[in-house]
Formats: C-alpha cells, structure tokens, sequence
C-alpha cells in the first residue's frame, strides 16, 4: 500500500460534522479581534501621553525622582515594545513572553509606589502605575479572559493596599483614592466583557450566514459541512482505484487495504441516505451552534423540503429571531417545530397544491417580547394564528407548497 494510504486515517459509521462556527473557530478565526486591540492599543497610548503629563507636571514634588523615572523607562521601553512586536507577529508568541511583560508591569508599578510613598496620597500623585493597568489592555485579544481578569485584581490589590496603608483617608482624600483607583482598573475589565460580547454577537451572526445557505438547498441535501466530508471521501476512494489500477496496490488487496475500502464504501452510502432523507431545515438546525441547542425539530415525513425559498426564508428568520433574541438578554429560550402531516381540508387551494400544517411552540417566549420583525417573517410562510401557551408564544401556520408530483 503506498505511503499516502498508510497515513490515511480512516473514517468511522456515525461520523458527525462538527458545527459550522466551531469548524471555523478551530481554523484560526479571530472574528475581526485584532481590530479590537487595535483601538485598545491607540487608548493605551494616549494615556501614556496624559500620564507623562502628569508625571512632568508633579517632578518637582517628588522626594526621590530615580524610581519614577526608572518605572517610566521601564514602561515605555515594554509598551513600545509590545506594540511594536504586536504589530509585526500578531497574537503568535509564546506564553513566556507575555508573563515577561506582566512582570515587567508589576515591576513599573512597585517602583511608582516607592517613588510616591513619603508623599501620602498615592491617589493623587500615581502615574505609571495608572498607566499600567491600560498597558494590561494590549493583552486583551492576546491572553485568557481569566488571566487578564486575575492580573487587573491584582493590580487592584495593590492599589487598596497602599492607599489603606498610606493615604489617611478624610472627605478630600477619598473621592481621588476611588477615582485613580477606577481609571486603573475598569479600563481593563470594560474591556474584557466588551470582547466577550462582541465575539458572541459575531458568532451569531457568523452562524446565521452558514445556516442561512442552506435556504436554497435541494429539498433532500448533505448538509454545509457534509459535503466537504463526501469530497474527502470520494477523493480517497479514487486515490485508491488509481493505486490499484497503476499497480501501486497489487491484487487480492491486503486486509488493511480491504478494511479501507470496505470503509469508505461504508461512509460513501451513509452519506447518499443521508442526502435522500435528511431537509434543509434538519441541516440548518442540527449544524447551527445556536438553533442546535434551542430547537426542536419534528418533521416525520420530511415535509420542510417542499417550501419554497420565500417560505424557506421565512421559517428560518422567524425562528432565528425567537431564539436569538434571548441569547441578547440572557434569557432561556427554547422551541418547537413540528411539521405535517399534510392537512385533508377542504380549504380552496390553488391548482393542485398542498397544506402543510407547521406548529412553533415555544418556551420562555411571551408574545408581547417577540420583535415586530418575527411577524413580517412569519407572514412569508403563510396565514398564521397566534396563541399564547404555558405563558409562552405559540404559532399555527398554514403553509401552502407546490405538490412534489407536479414539479
């Protein structure tokens, strides 16, 4: 067998297609993030100015000027260098180097502290430590949330223990502790839970282009993924016959050769089942990382392959609205769709067309939260009733499709 089959790693009954956003997320996405410490370096820098400020404008209070003045070289020197580094390699550097450049950080901010300590107000004169916990924000799309969460307390830490330890406290004294305190620490945190959401609002939206493909699929389809897996697949299997046909594999095969065959003939028709039995709106619900866990799909007889694209559209946005919407306010959302079976009524149609009954019921959707947009999708799909449930929004739809024997 030759090398490239040898190195072949075989493929397995029940493989599933990981989700389209974690897929993306393995290959190195960094969902636009490096924009983000962009803008957190240019903040950065422009409190190293307001800092030199304010260093320059207290130099001739301070009793001893050679710690200040180191911390502050030290500082420049690590900031400049940081963003220099950034700018150049991105985010590809070791662990190391950013424990390098916290404790260069530490370092910046002890020295201020003994440069100001016979002063008595660390609130009032601190400088370069100030600046230090922006110098935290270049890490922000770099390191670990946590980390960058542990390191900002710390410095927090620190902060509380010298003002408490130095600073008599009195009605002057601290509202400046409270406020130098703040300006060190929250830039940092705000910026955390500013990333957090901007990554979770683009994987949404990110996710929603993926599922929203599948509008337009055939009524039986492999799904997003899938069918990069079928390419795989149908390559190898040729790789294979060539080998045998060249000679590079002689006849009988070995049982290796035989197992991988046996294999990938194994997956090939799995995944022509699949593609006979499986819709679109089973694929758009089951690779979606956000509709995969919210919804539930019921549609025995495949029956959501038969609307067409406006229909299809519209399910989907509906659907997509209901549940999002309580990923924005943290609320649990979840529901149901069932499909069919094909309504025997006696309601005028049109030509010799179908009615496909669907049902939406949902969980911890009140209709007076629903957005107005929901209903303008909801209307694409066809007449609807609504009702409320358990406290919860419940959708009758009467979908009216082209019958397949017609097409």
């Amino acid at each position: 067998m030759s090398p490239r089959h040898r190195d072949r790693q075989p493929w397995t009954a029940g493989h599933r297609t990981p989700d389209a956003v974690l897929q993306a997320n393995e290959r190195g996405s960094s969902l636009g993030a490096a924009h983000l410490g962009t803008g957190t370096a240019v903040l950065a820098s422009v409190q190293v100015l307001y800092g030199l400020i304010l260093f320059a404008t207290h130099w001739s209070t301070y009793p001893t000027t050679a710690p200040i003045l180191a911390a502050w070289l030290i500082y420049l020197a690590g900031f400049g260098a940081a963003v220099i580094t950034l700018a150049t390699v991105g985010g590809r550097l070791p662990g190391w180097s950013y424990a390098i450049y916290l404790a260069l950080l530490a370092a910046v901010v002890a020295l201020d502290f003994v440069a100001i300590w016979p002063m008595h107000n660390i609130g009032a004169y601190a400088s370069v430590s100030v600046s230090a916990g922006f110098g935290l924000l270049l890490l922000l799309t770099l390191i670990n949330a946590r980390v960058l969460l542990v390191a900002t307390g710390a410095l927090a830490v620190a902060f509380v223990v010298a003002i408490l330890a130095n600073t008599p406290l009195n009605g002057d004294t601290v509202p400046i502790q409270l406020g130098t305190l703040t300006i060190a620490v929250l830039p940092a945190v705000v910026g955390v839970f500013t990333l957090r959401g901007f990554r979770r609002m683009v994987q949404v939206e990110l996710d929603r282009v993926l599922v929203q493909s599948t509008v337009s699929a055939p009524r039986f389809a492999v799904g997003m993924l899938a069918s990069e897996e079928l390419a795989r697949l149908d390559l190898a299997a040729e790789e294979l016959l060539d080998d045998v046909a060249v000679g590079r594999v002689i006849l009988p095969l070995t049982p290796d050769t035989a197992s991988l065959a046996a294999t990938l003939a194994t997956e090939l028709r799995l995944h022509l089942i699949e593609g006979r039995r499986e819709t679109w709106l089973y694929h758009a619900v089951t690779e979606s990382e956000t509709l995969g866990k919210a919804v539930t799909l019921i549609d025995r007889g495949s029956l959501a392959g038969l609307l067409d694209d406006t229909q299809r559209d519209g399910l989907l946005s509906a659907v997509w609205l209901l549940v999002t919407d309580g990923v924005k306010t943290n609320s649990f959302r979840t529901l149901q769709i069932a499909i069919g079976p094909v309504a025997t009524t006696s309601e005028p149609r049109s030509g010799n067309r179908l009615i496909v009954p669907i049902v939406v019921t949902t969980i911890g959707v009140p209709r007076n939260r629903v957005d107005p947009t929901t209903w303008e999708s909801i209307r694409k799909i066809g007449r609807y009733r609504d009702s409320v449930q358990n406290s919860s929004l419940r959708l009758d739809i009467v979908c009216v499709v082209e019958n397949p024997v017609d097409r």
